[in-house]
């Protein structure tokens, strides 16, 4: 049986054969596997942006240790640190653990470090080459920004007693890479509110309960302000109402947040007056 090839044939054949040899090659090539803080899986040579970090913050580069040899057999501890070379200039960073599985490692930015895009270089390091692997180097890029979280805080228009506190629900969407903490404050208030320390993870849409008081009677207009411990650059703020007076619902609502207005124990009393609390609002609703 004799079958005549014809060139289009021929050429979709030898396409064929070398797209199947790439893909024996790239599956025995030996790899890095990142996973955090995003995943990608990156041969030597390759490149990977790992999205928007704030001047001053840190953040970690975890990979597995886990690769293949040139001949595509597994090495479960391949890799035995990774560490960051060629940084921006006032940039820092601290190598992973030597055998650490997975690994990780810590990048910080300068504090001074205008906005754009930044690269570093990563390199997965074989110890004395014992297994064979050399060195692996890749280029991770990542973009300076003071945007990397958003604010939004509920409710905006709030009423209490005078010196009682009430809450807020403050929401952080950390769109950064850092996991570093931020501080939430009251500004603009006759009264010292405390500043509270949060984290609020990469990546993550994360909400906080915030008390805030006034000592003195009045309309007030406040910042909640939100700001990375890292840097003051990095920051936000959301306009409040806070009427603060002296009323018999204002005590009700803050028995009901757990205010105590005696120091006598009388915990059954406060029960049932933030029972009538709670059935006057629903029904003034």
């Amino acid at each position: 049986m004799f079958i005549e090839l014809t060139g289009d044939c021929i050429s979709k054949a030898v396409f064929s054969v070398i797209a199947l040899i790439a893909l024996m090659v790239s599956s025995n090539a030996t790899y890095l596997s990142i996973a955090g803080p995003i995943n990608a899986n990156l041969t030597n040579n390759g490149s990977v942006f790992l999205g928007n970090v704030g001047p001053g913050q840190s953040f970690y580069v975890l990979a597995s240790a886990a690769t293949t040899n040139a001949s595509g057999s597994y090495v479960n501890i391949g890799w035995d640190t990774l560490k960051a070379e060629k940084l921006p200039q006032g940039w820092s960073s601290q190598a992973s653990p030597l055998y650490e599985n997975p690994m990780e490692m810590k990048i910080t930015v300068a504090p001074n470090a205008l906005d754009g895009r930044y690269a570093i270089e990563l390199r997965a390091v074989n110890v004395g080459n014992y297994s064979k692997l050399g060195n692996l180097t890749v280029t991770a890029y990542v973009n300076v920004t003071t945007d990397v979280f958003s604010l939004a805080v509920s409710p905006k228009n709030i009423s209490a007693g005078i010196g009682q506190p009430i809450n807020l629900y403050v929401h952080i969407n950390n769109t950064g890479i850092s996991d570093d903490p931020f501080l939430i404050g009251a500004y603009g208030l006759p009264a010292w509110n405390e500043t509270y320390q949060v984290i609020s993870l990469h990546g993550t849409n994360t909400t906080f309960v915030y008390p805030v008081y006034a000592s003195e009677p009045g309309l007030y207009e406040f910042n909640l302000t939100v700001t990375s411990i890292s840097s003051p650059l990095i920051t936000n703020s959301y306009r409040i109402n806070l009427l603060s007076q002296a009323s018999l619902l204002n005590d009700y609502n803050a028995v009901g947040q757990g205010v105590v207005l005696s120091p006598m124990p009388y915990g059954p009393v406060y029960a049932f007056i933030s029972l009538l609390n709670y059935i006057y609002s629903a029904f003034a609703k």
